[in-house]
């Protein structure tokens, strides 16, 4: 039975996508059966791994329109499969609010493929929005990117007591699986004070792998490949490999290749 894991911070631009698609499919490299859902109506999880909605997408899922096992698409990485967005899902804001159980759309969706994975990511949209409460009721744990800047810790304290709302009214098992530290400028004493002060406030919540600023790893989206297609040798591709070694310890599991 697949783990399922939401990626989330409410804030913009603090590597959520990139570890979407980068983690999700080095794990999928390293053997596991994968699945990772694209939450996020600008669908930039669906196109980082060069792939299209077709007819079927999240939205229809979320709509009750067609199944999740009909919405999943095979993508050019073994082992790693995707329930890809569109524009189309931007519009399922506002159609859920009307919609009974609307909370609890993808958690029955995901229920029907969780015994096919290992994991099942979800990358959810920029915002603490209906989408991301759907997120947050189906998935075992919270991965919370935090990019490495002054700002880093503004939000996450509402991201916390957000979850521990969700935890008490829709999902009791509900818990953290990592703070992950990103684009890290190693030459900064701004970005090594941020290291310091997250660890301190979340000890062992926090990662040990940082993801530093690396010039490969944006530009890998826009040949569709992930990082470890992208260029293997480069540092955003052997911290995403620490990174993914390090989600398997912490579930018990080991690479199976």
């Amino acid at each position: 039975m697949a783990k399922i894991i939401a990626i989330t911070n409410q804030k913009g631009g603090v590597g959520k996508t990139t570890t979407s698609v980068n983690l999700t499919a080095i794990l999928a490299d390293m053997g596991m059966r994968v699945l990772v859902v694209d939450l996020d109506p600008q669908g930039n999880t669906t196109s980082g791994l060069g792939m299209k909605v077709k007819d079927r997408s999240i939205y229809e899922v979320l709509m009750g329109r067609e199944s999740m096992k009909k919405c999943i698409q095979k993508t050019d990485v073994k082992g790693l499969d995707i329930a890809g967005a569109d524009i189309r899902l931007a519009g399922a804001e506002l159609e859920l609010v009307a919609v009974e159980q609307r909370e609890f759309r993808l958690k029955n969706a995901l229920t029907t493929v969780q015994k096919d994975y290992d994991f099942v990511f979800i990358d959810c949209p920029p915002s603490l929005s209906l989408l991301t409460l759907n997120a947050l009721t189906a998935c075992d744990r919270v991965l919370i990117p935090i990019q490495c800047e002054y700002y880093a810790l503004e939000g996450v304290t509402s991201l916390m007591n957000t979850v521990s709302r969700v935890k008490k009214t829709f999902n009791p098992g509900i818990d953290i699986e990592g703070i992950l530290l990103t684009m890290l400028d190693g030459r900064t004493n701004l970005g090594l004070q941020v290291v310091d002060e997250v660890k301190k406030h979340f000890k062992k919540k926090t990662f040990a792998t940082t993801i530093p600023r690396n010039v490969r790893l944006g530009e890998a989206p826009s040949h569709g490949e992930p990082i470890h297609v992208y260029d293997p040798r480069s540092t955003g591709a052997m911290a995403y490999r620490a990174l993914a070694a390090e989600v398997l310890e912490r579930n018990g599991m080991k690479a199976r290749k």
